[in-house]
């Protein structure tokens, strides 16, 4: 898979995406990732990207120019290309399951007060948000993104078993787990996880990964239940 990023703060990614599972995707070339900068696309001698709004109002916002010459030069027939902004739908872990069936993604990275709209009309496959919060630009969104994705891609993980057990994935939150010793300062593990039998633990952890989303985010079940949040 290939994920090309344009941003004003490339040097930002820096740590993030050389570490661990995405460090180990990138060597194993089961992910190509590329930084871009924004300015890079501009032809003053400032290298301007963004402009005061018209009609007003407070901050400026990202100019057509650069990011419409960028796409243009970064993105194929297969390119999927995503704004990263908080106008954005909800990202999900079933949307990072859609979007690691593409070949290729370009995620463009906002800033200030956001971009011009023509942008999102003429560019934009999807817009995505990772929280109902405002960032100081869409750098640390992408990295969400990119880390969620890479993960799904077959390969990633070493067993995609784990990947598809997790939190989010079937709906739920993730039932408790335990790991050895058995008993630890007086806190036992359950029972039925030391029994051996399968079909009980299967059991226990659906069970408990319901009770865990009832409890925590009950907003899930009614999603599962009805469709609706």
């Amino acid at each position: 898979m290939k994920i090309d990023v344009l941003t004003l703060f490339p040097a930002m990614f820096a740590g993030p995406l050389d570490e661990s599972i995405i460090k180990r995707a990138r060597k194993a070339g089961l992910l190509e990732l590329q930084l871009h900068q924004l300015r890079d696309w501009t032809h003053d001698r400032h290298k301007t990207v963004d402009d005061r709004p018209f009609g007003g109002g407070p901050g400026m916002l990202l100019k057509p120019e650069p990011i419409f010459e960028a796409v243009e030069q970064l993105a194929g027939e297969k390119t999927f290309v995503v704004l990263m902004s908080p106008s954005g739908r909800a990202f999900n872990q079933h949307i990072a399951a859609e979007l690691a069936r593409h070949e290729h993604l370009l995620l463009v990275t906002g800033h200030y007060e956001g971009f011009d709209e023509r942008i999102r009309e003429r560019l934009a496959d999807d817009e995505l948000s990772i929280g109902d919060y405002v960032l100081t630009n869409g750098a640390l969104p992408a990295m969400v993104v990119i880390d969620a994705v890479a993960r799904l891609i077959p390969g990633v993980l070493g067993d995609d078993e784990s990947a598809a057990q997790e939190s989010f994935s079937t709906g739920l939150l993730e039932y408790p787990q335990y790991t050895r010793p058995a008993e630890f300062r007086g806190m036992r593990v359950p029972d039925v996880l030391l029994s051996g039998n399968h079909a009980e633990i299967e059991k226990w952890r659906a069970e408990q990964a319901h009770l865990r989303t009832q409890e925590r985010r009950p907003d899930l079940i009614r999603r599962r239940t009805t469709g609706h949040e």
